[in-house]
């Protein structure tokens, strides 16, 4: 008799479903706790972490919105090669505004995170035409040209940067105001994603000549999930910046195009939440191979080789399935 590996929804996760959950502590507690736990996991870890992985918790923080930016991106059929764009221009607005004007940080990093989601929204309107790698590319190219016009240009202080920028509250506030962004827009777009513009969004992705043909520009959606995905990323540079109290051409580096497409393949695409999880696995696991010197890279290439293969769908894709499913072994009748 032949067998094979069946999986069966539990049954809390049927009954949670319904409006009935409200009645019953235990379903609830079933519902809240994906959701309720790493929340408090990594306000806990924050807080009797060192002031050396607080900052290493603050960055993961940062690729993390990075990452969900991306994420959302290519829910909507748009595949970046250059989140780096979307980083950089933020960190740069940023320390330009705090720099030539004396705006405070208060002041800076919303008005980054606006002016870096419109101005990268203006740079990328007119190739939202284009499908594919081709859209891709043009991501990568991008913050490559700006890169190089700055150091020909010698403009905002040219291959030196602007120093000296007007730094955050040090200590726990800086690490907290880090952790409230990522939930804030981790769970924003989570809740727009489940909704009928969220639909539109994922209907784009997969057929947009059927979301066209029901009258909706697609071009628009295009456009305002540009702009809401680029803000996010502007943000997370303008954060550095001032964390660090430094931006320069460095902002543009491929480590923060590579990051977020390598958190997302870890963690799991297409559900904002696996490439944030991802993040929190490789940046302290790229900290705590530091001491190594070029052996980090090898070791780093090998366990994203390892986490690629063996578990292709993503971490988050794994816990879930774990936690909403048993499996078990049924006969197959010949």
């Amino acid at each position: 008799m032949a067998r094979r590996l069946e999986r069966l929804d539990r049954g809390i996760k049927v009954r949670s479903e319904d409006i009935f959950a409200l009645n019953s502590w235990r379903e609830m507690l079933y519902i809240l706790a994906p959701r309720v736990l790493p929340v408090l996991a990594l306000l806990i870890l924050g807080l009797a972490a060192s002031s050396y992985w607080q900052r290493v918790i603050m960055q993961a923080c940062m690729f993390g919105l990075l990452a969900i930016s991306w994420d959302l991106l290519a829910a909507v059929g748009m595949v970046s090669l250059g989140q780096a764009l979307f980083f950089g221009v933020g960190a740069y607005i940023a320390g330009i505004l705090n720099h030539y004007f004396g705006l405070s940080p208060w002041l800076t990093i919303p008005l980054a995170t606006v002016g870096g989601a419109g101005l990268c929204t203006l740079l990328l309107l007119p190739v939202l035409r284009l499908r594919g790698i081709y859209f891709s590319m043009v991501t990568l190219i991008l913050p490559l040209m700006i890169e190089r016009i700055i150091e020909a240009t010698k403009a905002f202080g040219g291959t030196e940067g602007l120093s000296g920028l007007a730094s955050l509250p040090q200590g726990l506030l800086e690490l907290v105001a880090a952790m409230v962004a990522v939930w804030v827009a981790l769970f924003s777009f989570t809740r727009m994603m489940s909704t009928d513009y969220g639909l539109i969004l994922k209907g784009i992705s997969d057929n947009d000549r059927a979301v066209m043909s029901a009258g909706l520009n697609i071009y628009m959606y295009k456009a305002q999930a540009l702009f809401l995905a680029s803000g996010v990323a502007a943000f997370a540079g303008a954060y550095i910046t001032h964390a660090y109290q430094f931006v320069g051409m460095p902002v543009f580096a491929l480590d923060y195009s590579i990051m977020p497409i390598a958190a997302a393949a870890v963690g799991g695409m297409g559900t904002l939440a696996g490439p944030l999880l991802g993040c929190f696995i490789l940046v302290p696991l790229n900290e705590l191979l530091r001491g190594l010197g070029g052996m980090r890279t090898v070791i780093y290439a090998g366990l994203l080789v390892v986490f690629t293969v063996g578990l292709p769908e993503g971490v988050f894709h794994y816990l879930k399935r774990k936690y909403t499913q048993f499996e078990r072994w049924a006969e197959v009748e010949q």
